[in-house]
């Protein structure tokens, strides 16, 4: 009889059958990615960091830690679409879904030209915590086309859209994934992909998206919600700490779907715009800027390029701007320990995903200046999502007056969470909202257990 150990004996696996050739790559020496490598990136360490961090406050199991930070699921396709030129271009395309424990997941899908599965699946996941936060039943994913949507015109956007809608199509469902817009996509997308599910399946299905136009479905507000939920969780903080909005000089960066309404929206409430941007420059006026003249020019012209009611300045410039407020709202990791030191502001507000990194967080702290953190302050929009998706569920729509009752509620219940968990752990407001979201849906993947 074989002993245990030789071949044939009943000792461990790898040393009764040998390795089969594999040793390099079951001793980690083969310079191959790591399983879950693949979506390693700047964000994701970012994402990474905060998650492990919180993770680290709440004390959270080791097998909790894997199953809730690593993604459950993601999608890599590449599809061909023809130019308007007749020639053929190849795309890439991903489909992240973070957790499948909450519900159905939800998340963006933006177009440009660094979209990544990295960034998808740190987007993904703040999206499941950030979800978790506002209580809402969905998980996190995110998607996006790689591609420079200011170089194509909006016939190939549409076949773009239409054939990465075709290629995710196994993943999404209305009781499934439910994609809406995000950086570069809007409600013109949103109906394009509607359209291209729904003739796949053989009838309508609106509730596959949200963001559409409302006459396909969508709810009044949501092409503002992202911006307007800032606004209202500015003010609400704004009321915690005692302070009036009319006192307030305020900095946005970024002047798209989310930059522009805050402005707008803070100015007509009292507030004082001393400077914006987009990615053409921005423009700086310390007694305020006209935001109507602003608006005109940029609707005319596209980019703030040229405008001459403030002083012009660097995009990057408008974020050492002195105010009392800054909201960063355009691109992730754009205050850095390069720059931070600069930053002239008593409250950071988050309006992009990720736009602070964790070594600016720390010294910002250190100075004493408050962070409301993007899975709060950037809620708005998948809250009003959740909203359109509820109404296209029961057929039946509300008022935009209905909806922004809800978004303000819903966000100010939001702070009041992270508030009482920054004071019971003693912790900062970002770790704070991030243990809100990772105790809930830990829990809730604790009570599932595991399958099978």
């Amino acid at each position: 009889m074989a002993s245990p150990g030789s071949p044939g004996g009943e000792g461990d696996g790898r040393e009764r059958r040998g390795t089969g050739g594999w040793d390099e790559v079951l001793d980690g020496e083969a310079g191959l990615v790591a399983p879950g490598g693949e979506w390693r990136s700047a964000l994701w360490r970012t994402a990474q960091q905060r998650f492990e961090r919180a993770a680290d406050r709440l004390d959270l199991a080791p097998e909790l830690r894997e199953r809730l930070l690593e993604p459950r699921r993601s999608l890599t396709v590449n599809f061909p679409v023809r130019r308007d030129d007749g020639t053929v271009q190849t795309f890439t395309g991903y489909r992240v879904q973070h957790t499948l424990t909450m519900g159905p997941t939800k998340g963006g899908v933006r177009y440009a030209p660094a979209v990544s599965l990295g960034e998808c699946a740190a987007l993904a996941l703040w999206m499941t915590f950030k979800c978790a936060l506002l209580e809402l039943p969905f998980g996190g994913a995110k998607g996006g086309v790689r591609c420079d949507p200011n170089r194509l015109s909006a016939d190939e956007l549409e076949r773009i859209t239409r054939r990465y809608a075709s290629e995710i199509f196994p993943i999404i469902g209305p009781d499934r994934d439910i994609p809406a817009p995000d950086m570069a996509t809007g409600e013109r997308e949103m109906a394009w992909f509607m359209d291209t599910y729904s003739q796949q399946v053989g009838h309508p299905v609106p509730e596959i998206v949200t963001g559409k136009p409302l006459v396909l479905g969508g709810t009044a507000g949501r092409k503002f919600a992202t911006g307007l939920g800032v606004v209202y969780c500015i003010e609400a903080v704004l009321d915690h700490l005692g302070d009036d909005l009319g006192r307030q000089r305020v900095a946005v960066q970024g002047f798209g779907n989310v930059g522009a309404v805050v402005a707008r929206e803070l100015a007509a409430r009292g507030a004082t715009i001393v400077a914006v941007s987009d990615v053409s420059g921005g423009l700086v006026a310390p007694d305020g800027l006209d935001l109507p003249d602003v608006m005109s020019w940029v609707g005319e012209h596209r980019f703030l390029r040229g405008c001459p009611a403030g002083r012009a300045v660097s995009r990057t410039d408008v974020l050492e701007t002195p105010c009392d407020i800054l909201v960063p709202a355009a691109l992730e990791h754009q205050l850095t320990a390069r720059n931070v030191g600069r930053v002239d502001c008593r409250l950071v507000v988050e309006a992009a995903n990720g736009p602070v990194t964790p070594e600016a967080d720390e010294r910002l702290a250190a100075r004493g200046i408050a962070v409301v953190p993007d899975l709060l302050a950037n809620a708005g929009g998948v809250t009003v999502s959740y909203f359109e998706w509820v109404q296209d569920q029961q057929k039946y729509s509300w008022t935009e007056d209905e909806v922004a009752s809800r978004l303000q509620r819903q966000l100010r219940t939001g702070l009041r969470r992270v508030v009482d968990t920054a004071e019971q752990l003693d912790v900062d407001w970002r770790a704070a909202a991030h243990c809100v979201g990772i105790e809930r849906v830990g829990e809730a993947a604790r009570l599932r257990a595991i399958y099978p």
